[in-house]
């Protein structure tokens, strides 16, 4: 059951509450009221705790997981469209161009050693070059 909440008057500078109406949302909270009273409880947190260090350490190392969870998502969201735009390119080449599969099994180990050589940094200027023979 939800505590019971009271209601007292609080007068702040203009700029102040632009602040909370920009970034309420932003962590997440359903009001300005809950960002508000989360600042509080974070400030009160802080000056409890005499040191700044106890306090900020925890929250640097949520704000840091924060941060990289984003990142990772936002790497597997574009690994995903690059797959999708690799397996076309694949499609359509395999629609041009003939190729037995033997040729296709000597290919897939020198491409494999290549890919190791340079760490990944493959052009397709590279390519071309081995294909002609240069």
């Amino acid at each position: 059951m939800p505590r019971e909440k009271i209601k007292f008057a609080m007068r702040i500078k203009p700029e102040t509450q632009q602040l909370v109406s920009e970034l309420y949302q932003k962590d997440n909270c359903r009001s300005q009221n809950e960002f508000i009273e989360k600042a509080i409880q974070f400030y009160a947190g802080y000056l409890k705790s005499g040191s700044a260090v106890e306090y900020l350490i925890p929250m640097l190392t949520t704000v840091l997981h924060g941060t990289v969870q984003d990142s990772e998502n936002r790497i597997a969201r574009l690994l995903f469209k690059l797959a999708v735009e690799v397996d076309m390119m694949m499609n359509v080449l395999a629609y041009a161009v003939e190729i037995t599969p033997e040729q296709l099994q000597e290919l897939r180990p020198r491409c494999i050693q290549e890919v190791k050589k340079t760490g990944g940094r493959i052009t397709f200027d590279d390519a071309v070059a081995y294909q002609n023979g240069l």
